[in-house]
């Protein structure tokens, strides 16, 4: 008579070695959501501090503190962004390792239920041949969905190497002879998200590793009517913006800037304006301009920029923020209007504005332009 469980032990070997896909608590993609957690608690009171600072500092030294301000506040979102992304990235190999158990286990008890129905039939050389048959075409399909979860591994993998930080630079701290500003270590945050990320890579390579251990199947700036010139400015590089995926809240989207930092602009409107907005950048200045193509004063590029997004906003520079929403400087997000009382700029996150200097071009946050008086931050889309 046959032995049954020898022709069931390649089918019972595959569900041995590949794995059940349950996550530990406390493990990497619990490490990752709790260091994102931390960091958007503290990019929280960042915000808080940025308004503080505000309140109590004006002037050029208090406009460059805030522009750095913003641009860590970006950084932190960032690394908060990749440690939530990591974790579920993890997530999705560990479910893809769960369900391939899943299928596995009901491929074996399938296998199993054949030759227990069989009976008598087994003694017979039909029966014999009958069983060897579905042995074979069980233990193919078994092949198949261990195929099947390597390649999505191989893919999950891969996402995982994308979102880690590349390694930072050694810092150069106290080598005799040597002191060279911007080689510091990463702070807290990064190394966390850092070493959280490497660790949750391990656990996908593992999870990937036990699979593959199974047999493999086959310049000057100029300004229109009422407008005044701001400080001199230098043009970024790049023409516009590229979209990602919304946040998870399903209410912010996300850009990334020509010096390629990720931003989130509060809802489609805004973040369509910005990317109008950077898509004239290089413009010439034209004294009254409307026209990306031909040019445009400042007033213009905001006005054609949110008609593009389908807001319509007032021609003159002091009236563009009548009926939006007043922001404070540490809650500013892509789209908010900087406007004085002879000029306008448009915030693109990441402690930036793109205004119509002469061509249109990037500067750094600001609330002084050449003695004028600021009105404030405003949120057409509010």
């Amino acid at each position: 008579m046959i032995d049954i469980n020898a022709l069931a032990r390649p089918l019972l070997d595959l569900l041995t070695c590949f794995g059940t896909g349950v996550l530990p608590a406390g493990g990497p993609a619990d490490a990752l959501r709790s260091t994102s957690a931390v960091i958007d608690q503290i990019q929280q009171q960042g915000r808080d501090s940025i308004n503080a600072m505000n309140t109590a500092w004006d002037g050029r030294a208090a406009d460059a503190a805030t522009a750095k301000a913003l641009r860590v506040q970006t950084s932190a979102a960032t690394i908060s962004d990749r440690g939530n992304e990591m974790a579920v990235v993890v997530g999705r190999a560990a479910a893809e390792v769960e369900a391939g158990q899943r299928e596995l286990t009901a491929i074996a008890q399938s296998f199993l239920h054949t030759a227990a129905s069989m009976g008598p039939a087994l003694t017979t050389p039909q029966g014999l041949a009958v069983l060897v048959g579905s042995a074979i075409d069980h233990l193919g399909r078994a092949l198949a969905v261990v195929g099947r979860v390597q390649n999505e591994l191989r893919t999950c993998t891969a996402s995982m190497s994308e979102l880690i930080p590349p390694p930072p630079t050694p810092s150069l701290a106290g080598v005799p002879g040597l002191n060279v500003p911007g080689l510091d270590m990463p702070g807290p945050g990064m190394q966390q998200v850092m070493s959280a990320g490497a660790s949750a890579l391990d656990g996908v390579g593992q999870m990937l590793s036990s699979a593959l251990t199974a047999p493999q199947p086959q310049p000057q700036a100029l300004y229109g009517p009422g407008e005044m010139p701001g400080p001199s400015t230098t043009p970024m590089p790049g023409t516009g913006s590229s979209d990602m995926p919304a946040d998870d809240d399903g209410d912010g989207v996300r850009l990334t800037l020509p010096d390629g930092s990720v931003v989130e602009a509060p809802n489609e409107q805004a973040a369509t304006a910005v990317r109008s907005a950077l898509g004239a950048l290089g413009t010439p200045y034209v004294w009254g301009g409307n026209s990306p193509g031909a040019g445009l004063d400042c007033s213009g590029l905001t006005k054609y920029a949110y008609g593009e997004a389908g807001v319509d906003l007032p021609r003159l520079a002091a009236e563009q923020g009548t009926g939006a929403a007043t922001v404070s400087p540490g809650d500013l997000m892509p789209g908010d209007l900087a406007i004085w009382d002879g000029h306008v700029a448009m915030v693109i996150g990441n402690g930036q504005l793109v205004e119509a200097g002469d061509p249109v071009q990037i500067s750094s946050i600001r609330t002084e332009n050449s003695g004028m008086d600021f009105y404030g931050f405003y949120r057409p889309t509010a």
